[in-house]
């Protein structure tokens, strides 16, 4: 059984790598880690659109998705409109000016999974996601107790 220590190590080594991935798409668009994670988040949820979402599902801090989504207004990389039913809710989008960074984000993502999984077979693959999936769940769950 895997101690916490090997799995904390091995969580921030992932971390690591993928920040390293990122960080020529972060300099080519002129983002911060931020930015490119709100773009990546709205990409990859299209159901989840309010810096609320971002906040809670990427465990980001709300003052730093707040800067970040003002700056990708200013960019031009995203817009915002308010709820209709709700004005206090506002949801956001990407623009067609962000489908670069969408792209070169997808890229990222494509060849870290690749660099994690290498030597996997597509069974191995199939169990860590489900076991992550599980234990995600679990984390969850011990966050929301007393």
């Amino acid at each position: 059984m895997a101690g916490a220590t090997e799995i904390l190590l091995a969580v921030r080594m992932m971390v690591r790598l993928y920040d390293k991935l990122l960080k020529p798409v972060s300099e080519i668009y002129h983002l911060n880690p931020i930015e490119a994670n709100i773009i990546s988040f709205l990409h990859n949820n299209p159901d989840l659109d309010t810096a609320s979402d971002i906040v809670e599902l990427r465990r980001l801090p709300k003052g730093n998705v707040s800067q970040g989504v003002e700056s990708l207004i200013g960019k031009g990389l995203l817009r915002r409109e308010r709820d209709r039913t709700d004005r206090r809710r506002v949801h956001l989008s990407l623009t067609r000016e962000a489908l670069p960074v969408v792209a070169s984000i997808e890229a990222c993502i494509e060849r870290f999974s690749k660099t994690l999984f290498a030597g996997f077979s597509a069974e191995e693959t199939h169990q860590y996601t489900a076991l992550t999936n599980r234990m995600l769940a679990n984390v969850k769950t011990g966050l929301e107790e007393p």
